[in-house]
């Protein structure tokens, strides 16, 4: 439905009835968004940084000759109608304002979970128009499709977050993270360093090369805190700390910051939720 998407905001609503969502073609999909674009003329276009937005959005922009901002953390307007983009830059050593100020339209992936949700008013009112999807001859055959079968909470969908850095020291030190996160209900989560370390999977990460979170509470168990990281939490609703170091990053930004040893901490909390 698209009433959502009008209440939310959208003066106009394009639906695209020819193209098989599930059996998805990036060609295919590139080939009817520059077609919209095209006659459309939008100012500004914006897509998820998910895979799918990664997949076929580059292609949009290489077709139209227009600049991309890729993987955004935060977007604004001018005045003057010009898009400023901030994103990470040299592998999150810094954050960078990007603009395009000559190609239009302009076009900027953004992160999923960065931004909140606009609030719905029902008494909005707004068009609706079909349009058609365009045939496109891919040179690509989907074989097969597959999920996860994992019957473990996963980390972009969870309230509660219990993520571990450095500071966990390996493997067993996640097995008492897992035993927090199992008391609220909620999903493990990791910094870089613990995955690079081998001591849980990549799907658990957490940061600008992992994936961005937004849960109600989000509990960083000896996590530094650089900024690769922050960028793909930080939007969390509510932070807790446990740190060591009261000068880490992550205690900045913590609405709690526990200075203490997690091997201490974490048996306690476990304890006052059972």
């Amino acid at each position: 439905t698209v009433q959502p998407m009008i209440h939310a905001g959208a003066d106009k609503v394009i639906v695209v009835d020819s193209i098989d969502s599930k059996a998805f073609c990036d060609e295919t999909v590139a080939a009817t968004l520059g077609k919209l674009i095209e006659n459309h003329k939008p100012e500004i276009v914006l897509a998820g940084a998910t895979a799918r937005g990664r997949s076929f959005f580059p292609r949009v922009a290489a077709a139209l000759e227009c600049g991309l901002i890729g993987s955004c953390a935060e977007v604004d307007v001018d005045e003057s109608g010009s898009l400023r983009a901030k994103r990470p830059g040299f592998g999150g050593n810094f954050i960078a304002t990007v603009e395009c100020p000559d190609s239009r339209p302009q076009m900027a992936t953004i992160r999923p979970k960065v931004l909140t949700a606009a609030k719905g008013d029902a008494s909005r009112t707004g068009d609706v128009v079909c349009e058609s999807g365009v045939e496109t001859d891919s040179r690509k055959e989907i074989l097969s499709v597959t999920s996860s079968d994992s019957d473990t909470v996963q980390i972009a969908d969870a309230d509660f977050i219990v993520t571990g850095g450095r500071g966990v020291k390996g493997p067993e030190g996640f097995e008492l993270l897992k035993k927090l996160a199992k008391a609220l209900d909620g999903a493990v989560g990791a910094s870089r360093a613990a995955v690079d370390a081998g001591w849980i999977p990549y799907d658990h990460q957490v940061g600008q090369t992992g994936q961005t979170v937004r849960p109600r509470v989000y509990i960083a168990c000896g996590v530094s805190g650089q900024i690769q990281h922050l960028v793909g939490m930080r939007s969390s609703d509510f932070i807790i700390a446990v740190n060591k170091d009261r000068e880490a990053p992550i205690m900045e930004i913590a609405d709690i910051a526990i200075v203490g040893d997690l091997f201490d901490v974490v048996p306690a909390l476990i304890a006052g939720l059972a």
